[in-house]
């Protein structure tokens, strides 16, 4: 399974980004999908996840009412919307897939196959 991020860049205080994760390998639908994002000195923190159907999704604290996680199993493809961003998101941010079932998928451990990351930046 290769992941392949892109959509980052640097956006002021407050805009938005759509950041977009490929998949490519064995079927995408297999596979529970997350966000996750690391700013320099910081450990790897859960972003967002979604179910193997788009059903079910959830979300940090931090980012719940901003960002939003969503799929498209025809195109192999999860995005990540996010908005009203704050200097606080500026992190590399990593998309992540499951082929185990997870409980919830907020944890690091619960993905098998991971991004190189994208870079976020929200200035001030």
């Amino acid at each position: 399974v290769q992941l392949v991020e892109s959509g980052g860049g640097l956006v002021q205080a407050g805009g938005s980004l759509r950041l977009s994760c490929a998949a490519s390998g064995r079927t995408f639908s297999s596979y529970s999908m997350g966000w996750f994002r690391q700013a320099p000195g910081k450990e790897r923190e859960f972003v967002a996840t979604i179910n193997r159907s788009g059903g079910n999704t959830d979300y940090a604290d931090s980012v719940k009412g901003r960002f939003t996680i969503s799929r498209d199993n025809a195109k192999n493809t999860v995005y990540l919307d996010m908005n009203s961003l704050k200097p606080g998101d500026t992190a590399v941010y990593y998309c992540a897939a499951a082929l185990r079932p997870v409980v919830r998928g907020t944890s690091v451990y619960d993905y098998d196959y991971w991004g190189q990351g994208t870079q976020v930046t929200v200035s001030s």
